[in-house]
């Protein structure tokens, strides 16, 4: 008799963070969970915004970097860039699950992913200016529209930005995140056969695993991978080659050392860390010691400023397989020159590095003509990121008639974009 199998039970926020304070008990036959009160309109209260305000404060933020969370190259953007892609990455169609519709990405589970480990810094160097504009401006805009200012300042034509996204107030208790009994494990099946309805691989992760299926750093199984859960994700293949290559023209990895340095996540901190996670042990676990991905390299040769080099050296150079300092597969130019900057260190400076989930752009057919496209034809690159970064970040808002503000671009019913209105200042 052929033994049955049993499906793994769905695994709720308190199995995963048992010490996890439940508050429930005091919002027993609470009228409303909302601190601003039954009554608050946000839509209502969002129209008297001043944007343009926030979009100065913002810029002022990003080129201040704070001691106690040094910028890398001296310039949040990246950061903020990170912060708004995993906002809104984790949206599958399957369900209309995760996106920035809620900002809920500020909760449990997803604050807690090791995929989004350092997020939290970002929502706290965000905080004065959430507190400054209060009730007027949710979460939920401003993680957006901080990645959105960002990208601006870096050299990128934005197509222009909607407000409009409610904030929630508790995290989402639904157990629809997987059944996996620990983080960062393969068990979601591999290539085609991506379980539905995740769009991603692993528990833990947005899109899949960098150093290629379940570990193994090979790019043509990983651009299977890929496809799978971007598609998941509603995005075609030209769509992912922008976003990829136009997203990993900034910033860097951070794996400074290995993650037995790394403390818990920010639900499992000590009261003393509340709002803060992922305590990195090393030297001084900031600025040059940072763990993240636990991978460690620098994509572009302009890592503040918007590009071509990721593209260039994509397919300029051949690549040799290394590791990290934190020990994960990583890739490294053969026979290329040290040129890409260090973060914190000016006199220093690096050989072009590659994720394998990087080289998979290279060595799938599909992908690789889209990107040697972009790579001849650098306006093309930029409209189609441009393009697939407004999709990203608004998809889950509702048809054109549900955006607001003055930098809304102007849509046609289909809600083909037909042109910019304007850059944010």
């Amino acid at each position: 008799m052929k033994e049955k199998s049993i499906k793994p039970r769905k695994r709720w926020i308190t199995d995963w963070w048992p010490s996890r304070l439940n508050l429930r008990i005091l919002r027993q036959n609470c009228p409303t969970q909302n601190p601003y009160g039954e009554d608050y309109d946000y839509i209502k209260e969002v129209k008297t915004l001043d944007i343009d305000a926030v979009i100065r404060d913002v810029k002022e933020l990003m080129r201040n970097s704070q001691d106690w969370w040094p910028a890398d190259f001296g310039h949040y953007g990246p950061l903020f860039v990170r912060l708004a892609w995993h906002s809104a990455g984790s949206y599958r169609i399957y369900d209309g699950r995760g996106g920035a519709r809620d900002g809920s990405i500020r909760f449990p589970p997803r604050i807690n992913w090791p995929d989004n480990i350092g997020l939290d810094k970002a929502i706290r160097l965000l905080w004065p200016i959430k507190k400054k504009y209060g009730r007027k401006l949710s979460w939920a805009d401003l993680i957006i529209l901080s990645g959105t200012i960002a990208l601006e300042d870096m050299g990128v034509k934005i197509l222009g930005f909607s407000l409009g996204r409610e904030d929630i107030f508790e995290p989402d208790e639904s157990p629809d995140w997987g059944p996996e009994e620990e983080m960062l494990t393969a068990k979601r099946g591999e290539k085609e056969n991506l379980e539905k309805p995740f769009a991603a691989t692993e528990m833990g992760l947005i899109y899949v695993n960098p150093e290629g299926p379940g570990g193994n750093p090979d790019p043509a199984e990983s651009a299977k991978e890929i496809r799978v859960a971007f598609a998941r994700m509603g995005m075609n293949d030209e769509e992912t080659v922008a976003l990829i290559a136009g997203g990993h023209a900034f910033g860097k990895c951070h794996g400074a050392e290995s993650d037995k340095y790394l403390g818990p996540d920010p639900t499992n901190s000590p009261i003393e860390k509340m709002g803060l996670g992922w305590d990195f042990k090393h030297k001084s676990g900031k600025g040059p010691d940072t763990f993240t991905s636990g991978f460690e390299l620098t994509w572009s040769l302009t890592p503040t400023r918007f590009a071509i080099y990721y593209l260039k050296f994509l397919f300029d150079y051949e690549w040799e397989l290394t590791k990290s300092p934190a020990g994960k597969y990583q890739w490294v130019a053969k026979n290329a020159p040290e040129i890409i900057p260090d973060a914190h260190d000016p006199y220093k400076k690096h050989k072009p590095m590659m994720l394998t989930a990087d080289l998979a752009l290279r060595f799938d057919p599909k992908y690789a003509e889209i990107a040697k496209r972009f790579l001849e034809n650098p306006e093309e690159f930029e409209k189609a990121f441009a393009k697939a970064w407004f999709k990203l970040t608004h998809r889950d808002m509702g048809p054109p008639t549900c955006y607001i503000g003055k930098y809304v671009p102007r849509e046609t019913l289909s809600g083909r974009i037909l042109s910019p209105r304007r850059t944010l200042m």
